[in-house]
């Protein structure tokens, strides 16, 4: 039986795909999706510029990508002849589980490093070094710092000083192996038990860690047919064990439970959002949020112009790239898509100011936006280029946040509150059916890196579907608002 850190880092993430990826049907896969072969090219140009930066003089040994015992062999020919740097090294340990069954264990580190020391070898031993891409120190890349030093005691007869972690910054973060090893170790007993008695873990749909997993697809269908709670919008995995404890399976026992015997476990609010959830995917409807006092009720402002705003990004550039406003003048019948984009990153602060500029021609239109990002980049992009804080503060005052209002207002039947699924559910569908904000973020690339307009022309097509979305969903809510506040004042007049 083979662990590799791979393996190891899966299992961290989600054990289920690592039982597929071994006993799974290959035909249910789904392609590797573009923006995971983004991420991967991103992944290699930034373990190039730590080498560049680091370890210029580093040796390798041979590539033998169909044979990993000859690699583990010459990683360790090399570590016996001392050598500083060592990068890409194989490290092998075997460790014996039955008389007819052995665990073969393989990490990969970024880098071997040499230290003073004593071990096997002489007067040096090797720690480990592991680059991500990542900004954090997550703790599956502390797990497989914890793992690779665990193979090189074994390999070298001395445990590894220190371990170290070099992230997307080019920062160094230590790894307090005491603390690693053994959770380390109870991920590698448990991986290998669930492998060795092919145990298939329980699906859990988890949109944010599961939509690019390439197992998406058949895990999905397998919690719609079960009508697992975990497409219960609120259901987290610590949730999801307390409805288990009280025999909750299904949607409609979870529609049909006692608020007050759930809220013991998850508190009233939560239980009372659980439930009410639950009664709205069971019926298919949407539901007012028991919210019926009007003082705590935000109205949601109309206008004759009104503006709506969405913003396509690139992370690893750091970029706003397109800042996309859809104009809605009633007074003149007037609705018009505007797009302000950088075609270069260095042109957002540009791009920036004459959105300002824009701003400015309308100073009274409500600016609704779909989620937190649109504020925090106004923010953002107003501290980077000095924008006067009363500029930025009277912008702010004019934004309105049309997913705050709806989550705290109304039970969509949804499986997931995005704009996409809000909005597909109210009849409104993108031009670019299958397309998100990752592909986008892949198709910039490609137009920085080909000059294809093409490119471009699909980004703003699906940015100005996202606009026209967000007046969808705005349309919407002010009619159902209206409606419930209308059926409220009836039934006060007759009482």
């Amino acid at each position: 039986m083979l662990i590799t850190d791979e393996v190891l880092l899966n299992y961290k993430r989600c054990s289920r795909r690592v039982f597929l990826n071994l006993y799974g049907d290959v035909s249910l896969q789904q392609t590797e999706a573009d923006f995971i072969q983004k991420l991967k090219r991103e992944n290699q140009t930034h373990t190039a510029n730590v080498l560049n930066q680091f370890f210029p003089d580093y040796s390798q040994p041979p590539q033998s990508h169909n044979d990993w015992q000859e690699k583990a062999a010459a990683t360790e020919n090399l570590m016996s002849r001392g050598v500083d740097y060592l990068y890409d090294g194989l490290l092998k340990l075997i460790v014996p589980i039955d008389r007819d069954l052995e665990l073969i264990l393989l990490a990969n580190p970024t880098m071997l490093v040499k230290k003073t020391g004593s071990s096997r070898f002489g007067g040096w031993l090797y720690v480990p070094i592991n680059v991500h891409l990542g900004r954090r120190p997550k703790s599956e890349y502390k797990l497989l710092a914890a793992f690779a030093a665990k193979l090189l005691t074994a390999i070298q007869g001395t445990i590894p000083t220190s371990a170290h972690l070099i992230l997307r910054q080019l920062d160094y973060h230590r790894v307090r192996l005491d603390s690693w090893s053994d959770k380390m170790q109870k991920a590698i007993d448990e991986c290998t038990f669930m492998l060795r008695e092919k145990i298939e873990p329980e699906v859990f749909i988890s949109r944010q860690r599961c939509n690019l997993c390439h197992w998406y697809d058949h895990c999905y269908a397998t919690a719609r047919s079960q009508q697992h709670l975990s497409l219960i919008p609120g259901v987290t995995p610590s949730r999801y064990e307390n409805l288990q404890s009280l025999g909750i399976t299904s949607v409609k026992s979870l529609a049909g439970v006692s608020v007050a015997e759930l809220g013991e476990l998850t508190g009233w609010e939560i239980a009372n959002k659980l439930q009410q959830q639950a009664q709205s995917l069971l019926e298919n409807k949407p539901l007012w949020r028991q919210k019926d006092d009007r003082k705590s009720y935000q109205k949601i402002p109309t206008n004759e112009v009104e503006l709506y705003f969405d913003i396509e990004a690139e992370p690893d550039r750091n970029v706003d790239y397109l800042l996309g406003i859809l104009l809605i003048d009633r007074r003149q019948n007037i609705q018009h898509f505007f797009a302000f984009i950088a075609e270069k990153p260095e042109e957002e602060g540009l791009v920036w100011q004459n959105f300002l500029d824009f701003l400015e021609l309308y100073h009274d239109a409500p600016i609704f936006h779909f989620s937190e990002y649109e504020v925090e980049t106004i923010q953002r992009l107003g501290r980077l280029y000095k924008t006067p804080n009363a500029r930025i503060s009277s912008i702010l005052d004019r934004c309105f946040d049309l997913y705050e209002w709806a989550i705290d207002t109304v039970v969509f039947p949804v499986e997931r509150y995005s704009l996409k699924s809000l909005a597909n559910w109210l009849g409104f569908y993108w031009r670019l059916p299958g397309v998100s904000g990752d592909l986008c973020v892949c198709w910039y690339d490609e137009w920085l890196s080909t000059g294809d307009r093409s490119f471009l022309d699909l980004i703003l097509k699906y940015n100005e579907d996202d606009c026209l979305a967000t007046l969808h969903l705005k349309n919407w809510l002010c009619d159902f608002s209206d409606e419930h506040f209308l059926k409220i004042s009836n039934k006060l007049e007759s009482s």
